[in-house]
């Protein structure tokens, strides 16, 4: 009986280490660019790039729900955001053509896109299921 309660308090203070090094190293929203495009991409194992323009009606509203699963699955999954006025040659070399964008990367590749301003649970289930993450109720996110 002690060594099981030694156990789980063992278990219990390794678990939220994590979460607590999850939280710090956690940057949010990354705005990149031309410049830092591919470096953020080459980076991360898996990196979701929201595509938006300051003047797109739908681009302010996914926004919020961009910044809410990054939070969520901080440490698991990289968020950006790139202007596609600011850096148009990027828009163009992935055919973007309509805004918002939100392209999922994965080692370097690109894997998936939702284009328009989805529900939150629309996004979390599509970046869950190209990254192969263990869904929200299995603790994990």
């Amino acid at each position: 009986m002690d060594d099981e309660l030694e156990y789980l308090r063992e278990k219990r203070a390794r678990d939220r280490l994590a979460e607590i090094e999850k939280k710090r190293s956690f940057q949010g929203v990354v705005p990149i660019s031309e410049k830092s495009f591919s470096g953020f991409i080459a980076e991360n194992r898996f990196a979701v790039v929201d595509f938006w323009a300051e003047w797109c009606g739908p681009c302010r509203r996914v926004a919020p729900v961009v910044e809410a699963l990054a939070h969520e699955m901080a440490g698991l999954v990289a968020f950006a955001k790139c202007n596609t006025d600011e850096s148009p040659a990027i828009a163009r070399k992935f055919g973007i053509t309509a805004i918002p964008t939100i392209i999922l990367y994965a080692n370097g590749t690109m894997i998936d896109r939702v284009t328009g301003a989805v529900p939150k649970e629309t996004l979390r289930s599509v970046i869950i299921r190209a990254f192969g993450l263990p869904p929200p109720d299995a603790g994990q996110i």
